[in-house]
């Protein structure tokens, strides 16, 4: 499961309902929440969070939780 996944896991959301909310295909939803190559794009992280009702910012720091910057040499 990837973190969008977990999120909405989380948030007990129904993925069909964020599809025809989005606009996105029900497909594309299970790819983004199941499975870890498939990249979320900003449009889409965007469209995600209005369906749902939550700040953007709040899903992209939930979802990029685990990047840093590479260090300086």
């Amino acid at each position: 499961m990837t973190k969008l996944g977990e999120y909405l896991a989380v948030k007990s959301v129904n993925k069909s309902e964020v599809a025809r909310r989005s606009g996105l295909s029900k497909a594309r939803i299970n790819q983004l929440t199941l499975n870890d190559s498939t990249k979320l794009r900003a449009d889409e992280l965007y469209l995600i969070a209005l369906a749902m009702g939550v700040n953007p910012c709040e899903l992209l720091e939930f979802v990029c939780a685990g990047l840093k910057l590479k260090k300086q040499k």
